[in-house]
């Protein structure tokens, strides 16, 4: 009785241990958006893109999904090169991922639809 006690207390015991998977990846994000915040300016805008970019990709090659608010940062990038098809497409991505966000998005898309 003792020994299938034990078993069963071990058995739960690492069952307990378990990782699960990250939710998001992030990467470098807040030490991306830190250097532009720093020293603004083309180079760290491009910087930045290519950090949220990073992002996407490697999100997509682990099959989870593109962080809150990922889509809007690269699409306000593109706004402010403007680009307003590439940044309408970006806010309809984060709109369609986290439906949460569809009130701003639809403001930000209404802005590059009538500046564009």
């Amino acid at each position: 009785m003792k020994l299938v006690l034990t078993l069963l207390i071990f058995t739960a015991f690492l069952s307990g241990c378990k990782s699960t998977p990250p939710m998001y990846m992030y990467e470098n994000y807040s030490e991306s958006f830190y250097a532009l915040k720093k020293e603004s300016g083309h180079e760290s805008d491009a910087q930045w893109q290519s950090s949220l970019e990073s992002i996407v990709q490697k999100s997509n090659a682990k099959a989870v999904r593109v962080p809150p608010g990922i889509y809007a940062n690269l699409g306000y990038i593109q706004l402010k090169s403007n680009n307003y098809p590439k940044a309408i497409e970006f806010f309809e991505q984060e709109k369609s991922i986290y439906p949460e966000s569809s009130r701003f998005m639809e403001n930000l898309i209404k802005k590059a639809k009538v500046k564009g």
